[in-house]
């Protein structure tokens, strides 16, 4: 079987220089993969560059074989991919409800928004619970729970995720980790970057480890777990990393 997600000899920078160095990485349909590797490795601008917020100068992504290189960040919105950054990306003045209406927002079919929205708040019962909240009085944990959910609106191929856990308190986290879980036995595609290494390795099926902007291991996130030299690196001897 093809991978969903395909990187290949992949360069990629922000003007002062490449990041990423010529990164190959396969993600395959219906399982979560979890990018793990020091601070500057290139790991947000694998997923930007997967997303098209950022063209790579050299090599190229595919999607289900399609090289999508020169398509726009939208375009590549409506084929699937949907990207979910660190930084908090619901409107705080608008309810729950209207938030998880604006996820699908480029669907001109309103009928099929409306039934997403109401799938989505079956698989995440915050939604529902808080549907007419204001999405900036919620949590961190919460907020995070409803963005998780507004992908769902796109029925997306492959979700992108930067750093869920960031700035969340423990009892979050675990909520996170626990959403991530639940998207991954709905068979949704998840490329995951987790500052967390523990806990983002632990909820992945595949695990890569990035360093100095190239793939220098890929295994399965229990065998890198597992893996003495990786602990020692990256996992350190409490359950954070730096991301």
């Amino acid at each position: 079987m093809s991978p969903i997600v395909r990187i290949e000899g992949v360069v990629a920078g922000y003007g002062a220089g490449d990041i990423l160095k010529g990164v190959d990485l396969e993600v395959e349909a219906g399982t979560v993969t979890c990018l793990i590797g020091p601070n500057g490795a290139g790991k947000s601008t694998v997923l930007k560059t997967v997303s098209g917020l950022l063209r790579p100068s050299h090599g190229s992504v595919y999607l289900e074989d399609r090289e999508i290189n020169r398509l726009s960040p939208k375009d590549r919105l409506l084929l699937g991919i949907v990207h979910v950054p660190q930084e908090r990306s619901l409107f705080p003045n608008m309810t729950v409800y209207d938030n998880l209406l604006m996820g699908g927002y480029a669907i001109r079919d309103h009928a099929v928004v409306r039934r997403r929205v109401a799938e989505a708040m079956d698989a995440f019962p915050i939604c529902r619970d808080r549907s007419n909240a204001h999405a900036g009085s919620l949590s961190g944990g919460e907020q995070k729970q409803v963005e998780l959910a507004r992908t769902l609106v796109l029925d997306p191929k492959v979700i992108l995720l930067d750093e869920p856990s960031i700035g969340l308190d423990p009892k979050s986290r675990a909520l996170v980790f626990l959403s991530i879980a639940r998207l991954a036995e709905a068979g949704r595609t998840v490329l995951l970057v987790e500052q967390n290494a523990r806990s983002g390795l632990a909820v992945a099926d595949q695990g890569a480890v990035l360093e100095s902007g190239r793939v220098r291991l890929r295994a399965s996130g229990r065998e890198l777990l597992d893996d003495p030299e990786v602990a020692r690196l990256y996992l350190g001897s409490s359950s954070t990393t730096p991301g």
